[in-house]
């Protein structure tokens, strides 16, 4: 999966893509082995198939009728061809799995030389902003009061994020939420190539003693004057993905695959909080 993709979750379509992680299946096999129906005539097996993964992005039918996954079907594009989405959320707290909501949501594209803010929003989390939290953000109960919830926003920031690889500076906490709120909004769940500018700032600066978005922001000479709201934070993180890029791409990196490789070594030890 390269670009952000939303679609049903489905107990039988999951259990067939761990199959076809092994590699391409024909309709019968999907039949017999997902479905529990080994006497189903090949033409009923291929109607279920179709009915099962034909809207689904992450399947594909290949041109002698069987079904495989998307990656093994294309390859991994260059990094100047790659669309990034870079994401920034903010939230009334670290729970996203649990009681807490985001509250400001902006993304950022860079894709080649452009870099340009395609969404932003403050939502209204339902919820009361933790004092805390307010003194970090500077988002009051007052200023999310007469904004949108999020299912008000959802179908824009699943346009904002479609067929874009998902960017973040701690991917895995925006990720979280992004795709918590998704799932309540719309019973969608998501998937999509995810890089976070902390690991990679781990692989390619590990001179650095903090991989903050701070600390990176000051190496690299970047100003953010609205710190800690999520249209300033993802715009920096996008200039400092275009410098980790160029890192990147001095270490031979070419293609995504090349990038994720690298983010998937293993790190030197750093202790400091991301964000």
């Amino acid at each position: 999966m390269i670009g952000l993709q939303s679609y049903p979750e489905s107990t039988l379509v999951e259990r067939a893509m761990t199959l076809m992680l092994a590699g391409p299946l024909s309709a019968h096999r999907l039949a017999v082995e997902v479905l529990g129906l080994p006497g189903a005539p090949p033409a009923v097996a291929e109607r279920l198939a179709v009915a099962l993964f034909a809207s689904d992005p992450r399947i594909h039918q290949l041109q002698d009728g069987r079904w495989a996954l998307v990656s093994e079907v294309r390859g991994s594009p260059f990094l100047e061809d790659c669309a990034f989405a870079v994401v920034d959320v903010e939230t009334t707290g670290m729970r996203a799995a649990g009681p807490d909501r985001i509250t400001d949501i902006a993304v950022v594209v860079l894709h080649g030389n452009r870099r340009e803010l395609v969404f932003e929003s403050l939502v209204n989390p339902g919820i009361p902003i933790p004092s805390r939290i307010q003194g970090l953000t500077g988002i009051t109960d007052a200023m999310v009061a007469g904004a949108p919830p999020f299912e008000v926003v959802a179908d824009q920031v699943l346009a904002a994020l479609a067929n874009r690889v998902f960017v973040a500076h701690n991917a895995r906490f925006d990720w979280g939420f992004v795709t918590a709120e998704v799932r309540r909004a719309r019973d969608l769940a998501l998937a999509a190539s995810r890089v976070c500018t902390v690991r990679l700032a781990r692989r390619l600066l590990p001179q650095l003693e903090s991989k903050s978005l701070d600390s990176l922001s000051m190496y690299f000479a970047l100003e953010n004057p609205a710190r800690h709201r999520a249209a300033g934070d993802a715009f920096v993180t996008a200039q400092l993905l275009e410098r980790l890029l160029l890192l990147a791409r001095e270490r031979g990196v070419r293609t995504l695959a090349d990038l994720e490789a690298l983010i998937a070594r293993k790190p030197v030890a750093d202790p400091t909080p991301p964000r």
